[in-house]
């Protein structure tokens, strides 16, 4: 466990004492392995983050808390590490708290942690429910300042939202759909992680409404609670295309594409037209493999610089108003994808 960090850097970024950290890594017994972990995670993230850490300035110490299925959780986590060195005039340093499920009582023991060890400020994305907006409710109270990602807890006191509007952008995927797929016959699929995500719920309102007036007579059939992973939305979608043969048109509110389109495959079905959310790695390579017909992106990075800059409005480090304004989502085709996500030349 060789690194080049103080004990007082390490104990700040994991949150446990200095004489926890001191029995880590000098190896005494009677530790837990969890425990081991946590100091481990702790000097990971301080050596990505060491470029920062060595400019001058004040440092802010921002909690990323996210129920997301891991390939959305990375690509967010790598979008803040990316930004962090570019972020003026204070340093920020990032401590991860990433979880597949969307439990609320899980999301709240985690922000009930950090008012305990105490953040300058928290980016959530996580259920909007009674349990979570209580949480955050005491994380502002304690003046620990809460961002919300993607996914809204509007009736918490979080300060801030960062991420698209999401019912225009299901009426984006309406549009882009019905267009693709002209005619009276055929029925969508929408498949959700969890309707508990205001987000998801707002993104498959705007298609149903889209729809309706751009497609009249062609169903809606709505999977959810799967959590966008693999395993569940597989056996989510192959029921709804049992249970609907009319199904050939596909909008991803929650991820878990490569399932979907495995769904239709052992199906022997055809999936006319598919628009998803977000380049994560699954779908950069849905899409440029055409399975994909189009996904609607916004700039993580983007994003990840807007919340740490709202926290750092919230501490009085930087001048203006704390607002939430929507990010610009892009219709991104093979075509027109990002550099960032081309394939690497050969070698």
């Amino acid at each position: 466990m060789g690194h080049p960090f103080r004990m007082r850097e390490i104990a700040q970024q994991s949150g446990l004492s200095l004489a926890t950290i001191d029995r880590v890594l000098n190896r005494r017994a009677g530790v837990r392995a969890s425990t081991v972990a946590e100091v481990e995670q702790a000097i990971a993230e301080l050596d990505r983050q060491a470029s920062q850490v060595r400019v001058a300035g004040h440092t802010f110490l921002v909690d990323l808390v996210m129920q997301a299925p891991a390939r959305f959780s990375a690509a967010v986590r790598a979008a803040l590490e990316g930004e962090l060195p570019h972020l003026r005039p204070a340093v920020i340093r990032a401590r991860f708290h990433l979880q597949e499920n969307s439990s609320p009582a899980e999301v709240v023991r985690t922000l009930h942690v950090i008012a305990r060890r105490g953040s300058q400020g928290v980016i959530l994305k996580a259920p909007d429910d009674p349990l979570v907006v209580e949480a955050v409710d005491e994380l502002v109270a304690a003046g620990i300042p809460v961002v919300t990602l993607v996914t809204d807890v509007p009736d918490s006191r979080r300060i801030a939202y960062v991420g698209i509007d999401n019912r225009a952008a299901g009426a984006t995927a309406a549009y882009l759909l019905s267009q693709w797929t002209p005619g009276g016959e055929g029925a969508a699929l929408t498949t959700l992680s969890s309707a508990a995500f205001r987000g998801e719920d707002a993104r498959g309102a705007g298609f149903r409404a889209a729809w309706a007036d751009l497609a009249p007579g062609r169903r809606v059939h709505e999977v959810a609670e799967t959590d966008g992973l693999d395993a569940t939305m597989l056996d989510a979608v192959t029921a709804a295309l049992e249970a609907d043969p009319a199904i050939d048109t596909v909008y991803s509110i929650g991820g878990g594409n490569v399932a979907t389109l495995e769904a239709f495959r052992q199906a022997g079905r055809t999936c006319r037209a598919f628009v998803a959310h977000d380049l994560d790695a699954d779908n950069a390579g849905l899409l440029r493999s055409r399975r994909l017909s189009a996904v609607l992106h916004h700039d993580l990075r983007d994003d990840m610089r807007r919340a740490c800059r709202v926290v750092m409005q919230a501490h009085g480090a930087l001048p203006g108003p704390v607002v939430s304004l929507p990010s610009h989502i892009q219709v991104v085709t093979p075509y027109n994808e990002p550099g960032a996500f081309l394939p690497l030349a050969s070698h």
